[in-house]
């Protein structure tokens, strides 16, 4: 007796139908008819009584309906089991873009809560280097804007953060509530190193060429929002940043950029023919979070109008 066999007699009693109960399983019919005979021959009953235009449970069909909806659960359960067995044994590497980011973080500590076991490994790269090393095995997981993604990562989009501007405690923008993006024009902005992050350069500079300008790009590179904060506080430049990341950055205010008010999209990212379990956790509780914290809704005011580049 096979699983397969219950599952297409369990189908077939719901269906009470050759044909769409085929079509569920992703089989023709005679492969199914075929299994289900089988199955009656291994128990020496007759399951179903079949007609040209009829097929109804035997007595012994009903019964057994029961029993095999009951092992097919329990299958199903085992099955789980040792996934997450496993996935609590191995170690899951996940790719974070920069410390200074909350989405991950938070995450993370969910997947950790339902899997305590779970030894996690956060590793710090670029989402390009995130790409590369899901690619040849060396991550799990990562995180960033999936736009330039190869064919061979999946991605699922999380959270819709919205974009801001760090400015210096001392700058006229920090009077304000929040910054027009065309304001940018005036100011030198700095964009991150091209290598290690092209994703996000992108994204500010479509963004202020959308608003009619190209930006004055400050003549130097960081590579983490602590220093680009370091410049941004000692005056030299302005820097766009999401607000995932506005905490414990001394020296400057994180003002909302308005007309348009933009969102920055964060997505985990992983191998597309990976589908173990630690990786499934990962991605259910992004989704989770995401809909509980209401990551993908606007978080700016209703009235304005909001640029989401994917």
């Amino acid at each position: 007796m096979e699983l397969r066999q219950l599952r297409y007699f369990v189908t077939l009693a719901e269906e009470l139908h050759f044909g769409r109960a085929a079509e569920r399983e992703h089989i023709v019919q005679s492969a199914l008819s075929q299994q289900v005979q089988r199955l009656e021959r291994e128990l020496g009953v007759r399951l179903l009584e079949r007609s040209t235009h009829h097929v109804a449970l035997t007595a012994a069909g009903v019964v057994f309906l029961v029993e095999a909806r009951q092992i097919l659960a329990h299958a199903g359960r085992a099955a789980e089991a040792a996934r997450n067995t496993a996935a609590a044994a191995a170690p899951l590497r996940v790719g974070i873009v920069d410390s200074s980011y909350d989405s991950m973080p938070q995450i993370l500590h969910e997947v950790q809560a339902r899997y305590p076991g779970l030894v996690i490994h956060q590793i710090e790269a670029s989402v390009p280097e995130q790409y590369q090393r899901l690619t040849d095995g060396r991550l799990d997981v990562g995180v960033g804007r999936a736009a330039l993604a190869p064919a061979q990562i999946a991605s699922l989009l999380f959270r819709h953060d919205p974009l801001g501007v760090l400015v210096p405690t001392d700058h006229p923008f920090a009077e304000l509530d929040g910054v027009s993006v065309a304001e940018l024009a005036r100011e030198p902005l700095l964009l991150a190193e091209e290598v290690m992050a092209p994703e996000f350069n992108q994204f500010t500079v479509e963004m202020c060429r959308a608003a009619g300008f190209t930006p004055t790009v400050y003549q130097g590179t960081v590579e983490s929002i602590r220093a680009a904060a370091a410049l941004v506080a000692a005056g030299r430049c302005l820097y766009c940043v999401p607000s995932s990341c506005i905490a414990a950055l001394p020296g400057t205010i994180w003002r909302p950029l308005t007309e348009p008010a933009s969102d920055y999209p964060w997505s985990v990212l992983w191998r597309a023919a990976d589908d173990s379990g630690h990786v499934r956790a990962v991605v259910a509780c992004a989704q989770a979070m995401s809909k509980r914290l209401g990551w993908l809704t606007p978080a700016s005011q209703p009235t304005q109008s909001r640029a989401v580049v994917p």
